[in-house]
């Protein structure tokens, strides 16, 4: 049985201006998790999930490539408490 996690999610690269944050939200909203994607002012891209881990896992080796026009080079990962939150959705 898979476990619920949360994970705060720093994506850098050419991430922003390429639809990163719409697909992050289409591809939460597939794995049926929660939180939310924004972008930095540094250029990055910003996430905190929450859900099942074997979900969370999937997100975060997604994150890794992003959307046909992103070229990601790094993803940072950190282990942060669970919430329960409503929906995934894009802050600003």
């Amino acid at each position: 049985m898979s476990s619920l996690i949360g994970r705060s999610i720093l994506v850098s690269g050419k991430v922003q201006g390429v639809f990163y944050r719409a697909s992050t939200l289409e591809e939460a909203n597939k794995l049926g998790l929660k939180g939310w994607v924004k972008n930095l002012p540094a250029g990055e891209v910003f996430i905190e999930v929450f859900g099942e881990s074997e979900a969370v896992e999937k997100l975060i080796a997604w994150c890794k490539h992003g959307p046909p026009m992103s070229k990601v080079s790094n993803v940072s990962i950190k282990e942060i408490a669970f919430r329960e939150e409503r929906i995934f959705e894009i802050t600003y």
